[in-house]
């Protein structure tokens, strides 16, 4: 059953959410003694960055990765990695040798394939991440996983996917496969803002590609909003 919070504002949602998260972590750094978070872009996961930066007390034993990434260079200002430098792993000084970014200046096919072999490498044939923080687009979709994109049928061997048709600019990306979204231990999905409150009314009814988000695995998700993007009560 998927866990809905509503926050009565943005700023609480990222503090939830970092709160959250934190918790999400240190339980694998207990059972595990290694703990594994994939970043998403967008305004609303930035947010909680930055207060996730000084909630966990310890980092070491944290390797990040990232859901998805635009087929830009690292310091371009749409790249994913550049909001999680800016947000995250310079404020809390993370060493780079724990953070694994996807290449998109590599270019979709060969990005993807680079991130596949390096998730092989570090967390085997089917990696299963910690926690994956996910934001959610007005369509539904989630990372660069858009409505009814062939990318939602993937093989379920594959783990990282070049897109060279999104809906959005820029049309070349990389993404994860929704097989290891959906093998993640956790994903917390974080909305605020009216134009958002659809695409979560969506996400909770029936599983279907048109709504991306709606896939994801309901018993291993937690989705934090504010009052503007939660859904409608039934009458």
């Amino acid at each position: 059953m998927t866990r809905l919070t509503a926050c009565p504002d943005a700023d609480t949602v990222a503090a939830r959410a970092a709160a959250l998260i934190a918790r999400e972590l240190q339980r694998a750094l207990a059972e595990r003694g290694e703990a594994h978070l994939a970043l998403s872009g967008g305004t609303t996961p930035g947010a909680t960055y930055a207060r996730l930066a000084t909630e966990m007390p310890d980092w070491a034993g944290v390797q990040l990765w990232f859901a998805d990434e635009r087929c830009v260079a690292p310091d371009d200002e749409g790249s994913n990695y550049r909001l999680a430098r800016e947000t995250l792993l310079d404020r809390a000084g993370i060493a780079p040798g724990q953070v694994h970014r996807m290449e998109g200046e590599r270019g979709p096919q060969d990005g993807a394939a680079g991130y596949a072999d390096v998730l092989r490498e570090r967390l085997g044939e089917l990696p299963v991440i910690d926690t994956v923080v996910l934001g959610i687009g007005p369509d539904g979709h989630v990372a660069s996983l858009f409505p009814g994109a062939g990318t939602l049928e993937a093989d379920p061997a594959e783990l990282c996917l070049g897109v060279t048709d999104s809906p959005k600019p820029p049309p070349e990306r990389l993404t994860l496969t929704l097989e290891v979204l959906r093998r993640a231990r956790s994903c917390v999905l974080l909305a605020t803002g009216a134009s958002k409150a659809d695409a979560v009314a969506a996400m909770l009814g029936e599983p279907s590609s048109h709504v991306p988000a709606s896939l994801l695995r309901r018993e291993r998700l937690s989705v934090i909003v504010d009052d503007a993007a939660a859904p409608a009560p039934h009458p």
